[in-house]
């Protein structure tokens, strides 16, 4: 898998200054003049930051240290087990990832094919992992596996609160601001199966001074203008009790008015809400932030004229949730349409361009992200952990073959597996329209598709208490290793150097 950052550049190059719906960062909007703010920088880990000349590190603490020699123990344990084994350990390495490395390529030829080989290939998947267990059974090595990967879990989990213990945090900077006078938000009851009315999500509003649109219908209502009339009569903030889709159409209206924004997670997923670091489970607890909130400053991803908040999808998934069979039968209109979408046979073929740089040619999946998705996973998706880095996340699957979908196993190293940060992205297509997945909703767009970034655009205000996002730096073998050997004394300084006047 590739890792391509695109070369520094002016942050606003490529974000489609004047485009519509969304003003130019440090530009005043219709209802309100804000001052520009500067771009935060992510901070330096403490741990990885060298020290001044003539001054000591700050030693590492008592459970940082002991956390860090947890995880080297365990990790050390897992190489002596396999050790021990010998040849019998290095048999059953090799059968386990040869058997997931196998069901992988059967899952594979199940989504891709149909009739008779797509069912046999669902045995075999089913069947692999069944084998691979009776044969460590039949071994007297399940023991061994077992313990293998507890004291695995045990070495990551321990280096990774090690390594959160050493670096602060680098989250969103937070500004302290009065409470709006006139809110208006936008709820719809039937998003999330029914929570508005479960939680009692407009009395609770209306308690705290809000002025409530209810979208009951009948019929469609147009959400970007009712938002849009609600800043033009004097609303001093914006906010919506409901799915993604709904929160990025007044999430543009907002930025355009320069108002803040408001995000209640009534919807089902609440993905932005997630990356924001509020209560999913209390949507409720969102309303907070109207008495007693904080402003967050972020960017706001562009496609085509419309705003979108988390992601913009193309290829197979785009195109199923296109069907509409979709919505009544996801699993079984999956099942009909995969095989011709991930073969090449039915759907337009893309072409991407980064940047006006590297170019990938035909991927069965694209997602483009507003900020980079985590890397906790093979593709790189799950949370966000900025969103105000003011560059698009890219992750495309270029896999055409089950040797390719087996060779996932590698994560980021993956060759079908490419991922890229940019400030534009260009989606061409052999075809006048393709169908786009944007933040949830199904869309057709004329290609070619344009993607931007606008920085720091949005202005949200979330409860000053809330939740927040976990905090996962990235493992750092040789910081670990220094924790684990600290002694906890502080170093002494270091002395000047003398240098020979000549």
């Amino acid at each position: 898998m590739t890792d391509v950052e695109p070369p520094a550049r002016d942050a606003a190059a490529g974000s489609g200054a004047g485009a519509p719906g969304v003003p130019t960062p440090g530009a005043p909007g219709p209802g309100a003049a804000t001052p520009e703010p500067s771009r935060p920088e992510p901070s330096t880990p403490a741990a990885s930051t060298p020290a001044s000349p003539g001054t000591s590190p700050a030693p590492f603490t008592a459970a940082q240290r002991w956390l860090a020699r947890l995880a080297c123990v365990a990790a050390l344990g897992v190489i002596v087990l396999l050790l021990l084994g010998g040849l019998d350990s290095l048999t059953v390495l090799l059968v386990g990832v040869l058997g997931l490395a196998v069901t992988l390529a059967a899952l594979w030829w199940f989504l891709s094919r149909r009739g008779p080989v797509r069912w046999a290939c669902a045995v075999v998947a089913v069947a692999v992992p069944v084998a691979v267990t009776v044969f460590y059974v039949v071994r007297h090595q399940l023991w061994l596996i077992v313990l293998v990967l507890l004291l695995a879990a045990t070495a990551v989990t321990a280096a990774r609160a090690a390594v959160v213990r050493g670096r602060p945090r680098s989250g969103m900077p937070e500004v302290r601001t009065p409470p709006p006078a006139r809110p208006f938000l936008i709820m719809n009851p039937r998003s999330g199966g029914g929570k508005v009315g479960r939680f009692a999500l407009d009395t609770k509003a209306r308690a705290l001074g809000a002025e409530v649109a209810l979208l009951e219908g009948p019929g469609q209502v147009d959400v970007a203008a009712l938002a849009r009339q609600a800043a033009t009569d004097g609303a001093d903030l914006l906010g919506v009790a409901g799915g993604d889709g709904t929160q990025a159409l007044v999430a543009g209206i907002a930025a355009e008015f320069g108002l803040p924004f408001l995000v209640v997670s009534a919807g089902t997923r609440n993905h932005f809400a997630m990356d924001l670091g509020l209560d999913r489970d209390r949507p409720d607890a969102g309303l907070d932030a109207l008495d007693d909130g904080v402003e967050l400053r972020l960017d706001l991803g562009l496609i085509g004229g419309r705003t979108f908040v988390n992601n913009a999808s193309f290829g197979a998934y785009a195109g199923v949730v296109q069907s509409p069979a979709y919505r009544d039968d996801k699993t079984g209109t999956i099942l009909q349409l995969l095989p011709e979408m991930l073969s090449g046979r039915q759907g337009a073929r893309l072409v991407v361009r980064i940047d006006g740089g590297p170019v990938i040619e035909d991927p069965k999946a694209l997602l483009v992200s507003n900020n980079p998705y985590g890397s906790g996973d093979a593709a790189g998706l799950g949370r966000r952990a900025r969103l105000d880095t003011g560059r698009l996340g890219v992750v495309a699957i270029t896999v055409d073959n089950a040797a390719q979908a087996a060779g996932l196993l590698r994560g980021r190293q993956a060759k079908g597996l490419s991922t890229f940060l940019a400030h534009e992205v260009v989606v061409e297509s052999d075809a006048d329209e393709i169908p786009v997945g944007i933040d949830g909703e199904a869309v057709l767009m004329r290609t070619p598709v344009r993607l931007t970034i606008q920085p720091l655009a949005l202005r949200v205000r979330v409860p000053r208490k809330r939740p927040g996002t976990p905090h996962r730096p990235a493992v750092d073998r040789a910081i670990l290793l220094r924790q684990a050997l600290s002694t906890g004394a502080p170093a002494a300084p270091a002395a000047p150097r003398r240098g020979r006047h000549r």
